[in-house]
This record gives C-alpha cells, sequence and structure tokens, in this order.
C-alpha cells in the first residue's frame, strides 16, 4: 500500500491510496475525495492523510488483520509504526528492537498517522462500512477541564467531548526564530531581486510559503490608493488569497486578509518587476514569482522550491545553522511585539482565527527580557517608598 496523486479532469490534484497491483483502494478513495473535494483541505493535506491511512492498511495486511476491526488493537499498530521500516527496501524485514535501537519513527510522526487513521474509520463508520462500535475504540468521553480557556466556550460550564484514546506524549520543541543578523546574511547572499523579494516576503511580511508561491500579481496592491484597483484599503498591502493554484501552492488560512508591507518590500517589489521584464517581458503567468533563471520558464515557483531556496541562502551566508521559511515567519512575529505590538495585532497579521495562536511565534529578544526584570524595583527602594 502506498499514496498516490491523482489529477482530476478540472486540474485539480488530491491523494489517494492504491494497492499492490496499482488499484485504487475504494474505501481510502471516498474519504480523501471528500476531503479534499467536499471539505476544502489541501492536497498536502490529503498527501499526508494518505500515507497514514496507507501505513494502516500495510499493517493490516502485514498482520492478517481486518481493517474495518484492527482498531481494537491499535496499540500493536503504535508499536509497528514505532519500529516497522518504510517504504524502501527493507520494508520486508523484520525489526527487532534492542539496547540503544533508535526508534523508526518519532512520537509526533505516528500521532499524525493516528490522527489520519482516526479520521479515515470515522468516516467509514458514518457510512455504514464499519461497525459502530469501533468509534468507541478510536475516542472515549472526556471533558473541557483540560482544555483552554478560549476553547471551552462563553458558558463556562463543564461540557462533554470526544478525546482520542491513542496519542503519544510528543517532546516539547519550540521552533526557535531567525535572528535579524541572519535574516540580513540571506538577504545579501541573494543573487536575484526575485530571492531578496522571496526573504522578504518570509521574514518581514511573515507569510507561509504557500501563502508565498500563491500570490498572483492582482494581490499586490503597491500604490498608496487603491481605489482605482476597487480596493479601499489605505496603503501598500498584499492580499492573501485562498485559492486553487497551479503549481500547487495553498494557503494554511482559510479566511482571506490584506498585509500591510512597508517601503523596504515595495522596493523589492519594483526590482523584482524590472528583472521578470527584462528576462521574460510582461506577459507569461500571472503568479508572483515565476521561474526566471531554469526552466519552466515563466513558470510559478513551487512551494517546495521556497524552502530549498531558504536552506541555500543560509549556507550559502556561511550560517552556523539551516534557516527555514517557519523560522523567518517566527522572526516577523516577535519583531512586531518587541516593537510594541499586542497579541491581537501579531494575530490579525498572520492570519490567525483563535486568539492563543500567535503565543508559539513569540521569541521576546533577550533585551526586552533584561528591561523586563531591570522594572521591578529593589525590596530597598520600596522601603523607602513606603517609610518602613
Amino acid at each position: 500500500m502506498r499514496a498516490f496523486p491523482v489529477e482530476l479532469p478540472s486540474g485539480m490534484r488530491y491523494w489517494t491510496v492504491v494497492d499492490e497491483g496499482w488499484e485504487v483502494v475504494e474505501d481510502a478513495d471516498l474519504f480523501l475525495r471528500e476531503l479534499r473535494l467536499a471539505r476544502g483541505r489541501a492536497e498536502t493535506t490529503t498527501k499526508a492523510y494518505a500515507e497514514g491511512v496507507a501505513l494502516f492498511f500495510r499493517w493490516c495486511g502485514a498482520t492478517r488483520r481486518d481493517w474495518r476491526t484492527a482498531a481494537r488493537e491499535m496499540g500493536l499498530f503504535i508499536l509497528w509504526l514505532r519500529w516497522a521500516p518504510g517504504e524502501g527496501g527493507k520494508q520486508r524485514q523484520v525489526v527487532v528492537p534492542g539496547p540503544g535501537s533508535r526508534p523508526v519513527r518519532g512520537e509526533s510522526r505516528i500521532n499524525k498517522v493516528l490522527t489520519a487513521v482516526r479520521m479515515f474509520l470515522s468516516h467509514r463508520i458514518a457510512n455504514k462500512a464499519v461497525p459502530g462500535w469501533v468509534l468507541e475504540q478510536l475516542y472515549e468521553v472526556g471533558d473541557t477541564r483540560d482544555l483552554p480557556a478560549e476553547a471551552r466556550g462563553e458558558g463556562g460550564g463543564m461540557r462533554l467531548r470526544l478525546r482520542s484514546r491513542h496519542r503519544l506524549q510528543e517532546p516539547e520543541s519550540e521552533v526557535d526564530r531567525a535572528s535579524d543578523e541572519e535574516v540580513v546574511a540571506m538577504f545579501l547572499a541573494c543573487r536575484s531581486a526575485r530571492d531578496r523579494l522571496t526573504v522578504l516576503l518570509l521574514s518581514r511580511v511573515g507569510l507561509r510559503p504557500g501563502q508565498v508561491a500563491g500570490l498572483h500579481r492582482c494581490d499586490a496592491h503597491l500604490v498608496p490608493d487603491s481605489r482605482s484597483l476597487g480596493c479601499d484599503l489605505a496603503g501598500a498591502h498584499v492580499h492573501v488569497v485562498r485559492r486553487q493554484n497551479v503549481n500547487g501552492a495553498w494557503s494554511k488560512s482559510r479566511k482571506s486578509w490584506a498585509m500591510p508591507v512597508d517601503f523596504l518590500v515595495v522596493q523589492a517589489f519594483d526590482q523584482y518587476a524590472l528583472e521578470r521584464h527584462e528576462l521574460h517581458g510582461s506577459g507569461g503567468s500571472d503568479h508572483v514569482l515565476v521561474n526566471l533563471f531554469r526552466p519552466p520558464y515563466g513558470a510559478p515557483v513551487t512551494t517546495d522550491a521556497i524552502g530549498e531556496l531558504v536552506e541555500s541562502l543560509s549556507r550559502r551566508a556561511g550560517l552556523g545553522r539551516v534557516i527555514t521559511p517557519r523560522m523567518c515567519r517566527h522572526a516577523m512575529a516577535s519583531n512586531v511585539t518587541d516593537a510594541g505590538g499586542s497579541l491581537d495585532e501579531v494575530q490579525a497579521l498572520l492570519g490567525q482565527k483563535h486568539p492563543g495562536s500567535p503565543r508559539p511565534y513569540l521569541h521576546p529578544a533577550r533585551s526586552r527580557l533584561r528591561e523586563a526584570v531591570d522594572r521591578v524595583p529593589l525590596p530597598r527602594a520600596l522601603k523607602q517608598e513606603t517609610g518602613r
């Protein structure tokens, strides 16, 4: 069993599961098609879910279990996920864990696979293809006391909810931010105006790679007054719109919003427009970022290409570590708060829905932490103020 991409006549793609004979697994395909077409999930989401469901089918086949009722032994599936090899030349071999051996898959990867399997089986239960009692093997009844305050609702009372039975404890690992010095070094290492614009869209505007690759020329309003373009927003800005793109780029946010940009970003847009016009003229794709130096010329860049660019720039700049686009987005959010911005401002700028979503993106500067400590008065000063 493996994940496989399917292209529809409309040009939209999704991922499904095929067996050893390259036949589509119908039950998995029904779930993944609904995920992509009816629920509006990204192509990358269907790929991740298809890979997880394929692993579940592979385990059921290897252990001769009926996938419809195998959920009652999910613990054995977790053990198999931790130690069984992935797709490759050794996938038929049996791995026996021993002292000092390293798991094949970590806790985060296993939890993602379990999420895909739960959603798949829940979908088939709803469609009467799987017995209803399987749902009890996937979820247990819990309450809202362990949820964050903003997720409990306005009522304030305790409510019951379904809680997944099987979930591994993941080690806490924060995503570090790219420092301003690292961003500047990568910017100086760029060899084209297009690459400089890409770095700024990631680190100064805070867009995700899929949003950068999905920008169209009509999304950029870079004049003080955009009313002639049918937009009432003042100042230079770019519109982030979730749409189906030919390069597979996809905005994670369901809503559309306008992101203000400063003079530095506007200047980078201008320089890139001149570079693009000199190489390919005024026609071509409506996407902002296109291939300028390698075929297919004029085709929109992909999300993967943006990630490769950032990593190569960090190496070319001689940095001591590899920078990722996500670290650039964290840098933008942290810089906003270091400059006095509030959480609701960061939430709006990042296009996030929940008030608590910006918190993982905040990395206060050490100087700001030092100033916070220095603002705390000394006990002797308090004694003098109170006269005691």
